[in-house]
């Protein structure tokens, strides 16, 4: 157990409630303030002080809100969507956004299909017929699954898990989801087609997608008119991803013989027309509301709080690339290497950089690169915002500033090395353009300068890069005035591309240099040009 003290804990705000066993963790590490309810301008006072905030869905996380939080680095959502709360707002501050993704699965597929069977065989329209004393067995005829085609909107988590279990009630399968293949679909049992492909031939239309600016009003009057005479519509995903005015419409129309609703445009629902309609089938947003579930999201989005807190990989963020626990022994070393070649490549530069061109090759150009272009892009802007670029808000900080990022990837070994990365920026006659690195024993080590091949640890500390002429005595003439100036050279590489042609020095110092010895090297020896920078 964590034996942190109250004085030195994080203080860590949960906004909305959640199971105790997400509340013991987080308890276990740091101050836990349980703040339910509060007001926009409450919440910005209790958060003044906190490094973590935590909500469910009832708690609208906004961009004045994230602003009066000044140490806030962390905001966990305990459920899957994150649309209550201003991402990009965070993003840009640097702020972690974490969820829980897998804690609901189950819970939320399950749902679902008990809406499917409630909606299909009037459960409780009949239960509220029963319920008052009556007995209209032939007024509550259902319609069997078996036999339908089901369309599912959104192949992620929860409509993966769903199409499980609806293949056991005999149905033909259909889904469209843009950001899968036919092969993956297939391996499901689903046929991949387009929306509006879905929607003509659909019984039943099951919707699971997150609520973005694309999602918003995906089944609109438009869409609705599409769909198959008769057909069904169950949403347990989020609000404002049904036009609830649309369907409606469709709905007094008979174009859509029912619907099944989890989750409303705005919670609590105020459109009493569709409320009241004989033909809706409505639940309170129930979808992750298992006893099981909400233990599960507690405890995850609490691992998932700390992790961040303790700068160690976040496996769900939904606003930085995530490092699987089971890929940072393999990509670790990479995303190290990667920030400190942009860091070294920002303190070399003679110029502001347009474009910067990344190219993987060997081992590394097998990998998820999407942390290490993070990272090399977080050391490239270190020097222009140290306080505030990280890995969250590193690209986004590229994108605001202009800069365009090329990736390139070579699956063969390059230059004699298994795994190398190198960084190349636009412009010519700068002190450099490309720098090459290699992750050699889990080091990070610089390998090649433009087009000087030479090997340097990159562990910190001060290096001095020279353009000079490779002659006799030059190596004795920069030692000896460093050594009068009482710099110590902890070690030495020259890279030249012939003898006594051009040729670049790499100095590793375990002092900075001053002006004085600065100016004295340029001027008493054959060096051209020079860079002193630190790590």
């Amino acid at each position: 157990m964590r034996t942190n003290t109250i004085a030195s804990s994080p203080r860590i705000l949960v906004a909305d409630p959640i199971a105790a066993d997400g509340l013991h963790a987080l308890q276990e590490y740091g101050d836990v303030v349980l703040r339910q309810d509060l007001s926009a301008e409450q919440i910005d006072d209790v958060l003044a002080d906190c490094v973590a905030l935590i909500v469910r869905s009832q708690t609208r996380v906004t961009r004045d809100m994230i602003d009066a939080a000044p140490k806030l680095r962390v905001i966990g959502r305990a459920g899957i969507g994150t649309d209550n709360i201003d991402v990009e707002a965070a993003s840009r501050r640097g702020i972690v956004v974490v969820n829980a993704p897998t804690a609901v699965v189950v819970a939320a597929a399950e749902h679902t299909m008990a809406l499917i069977l409630a909606l299909f065989r009037r459960i409780p329209q009949a239960h509220q017929s029963v319920a008052q004393g009556l007995w209209e067995r032939n007024k509550f005829v259902g319609t069997e699954l078996r036999g339908k085609t089901v369309g599912i909107v959104g192949l992620g988590n929860i409509g993966t898990e769903v199409a499980r279990r609806l293949a056991a009630f005999d149905v033909r399968l259909v889904g469209s989801d843009p950001y899968v293949t036919a092969e993956y679909a297939s391996r499901l049992g689903i046929e991949l087609m387009t929306l509006d492909e879905l929607l003509a031939v659909a019984d039943l239309i099951s919707i699971h997608v997150p609520l973005t600016p694309s999602t918003r009003n995906l089944l609109g009057m438009a869409q609705l008119r599409r769909v198959k005479p008769g057909a069904y519509l169950v949403n347990c995903a989020r609000g404002g991803v049904v036009d609830e005015r649309a369907l409606l419409q469709a709905l007094d129309e008979g174009r859509v013989a029912g619907a099944a609703l989890d989750v409303f445009a705005e919670e609590p629902p105020t459109n009493r027309a569709l409320l009241e309609h004989s033909r809706v089938v409505l639940t309170p947003h129930l979808g992750a509301s298992t006893q099981e579930a909400q233990v599960a999201a507690s405890l995850e989005v609490a691992q998932q709080v700390i992790a961040v807190m303790e700068g160690r990989p976040v496996r769900y963020a939904v606003n930085a690339p995530a490092i699987l626990p089971e890929s940072l022994a393999a990509l670790g070393p990479y995303v190290t290497l990667g920030e400190k070649l942009g860091f070294l490549m920002a303190q070399l530069l003679d110029h502001p950089v347009r474009s910067l061109e990344i190219t993987y090759a060997g081992q590394v150009a097998e990998l998820d690169t999407t942390a290490v272009k993070s990272a090399v892009v977080k050391g490239l802007l270190q020097t222009a915002i140290p306080d505030h670029v990280n890995l969250v808000n590193a690209l986004l900080l590229a994108q605001s500033r202009g800069l365009q990022i090329v990736e390139s990837r070579c699956s063969s070994s390059q230059e004699n090395f298994a795994n190398l990365i190198s960084l190349r920026v636009d412009g010519q006659g700068g002190f450099v353009q490309e720098l090459a690195g290699a992750a050699v024993n889990q080091e990070p080590h610089l390998v090649r300068v433009d087009r000087y091949r030479v090997d340097v640890i990159l562990n910190g500390g001060y290096y001095f890069f020279a353009h000079h002429t490779d002659r006799p005595g030059v190596v004795g003439k920069i030692g000896t005035l460093l050594g009068a100036g009482d710099v110590n050279i902890s070690s030495m590489q020259v890279g030249r591309l012939e003898r006594r042609g051009e040729a670049m020095m790499i100095l590793v110092v375990d002092d900075p240099i001053d002006e004085q010895l600065y100016q004295r090297l340029l001027n008493e020896t054959p060096i051209r040009a020079a860079r002193l920078v630190q790590l």
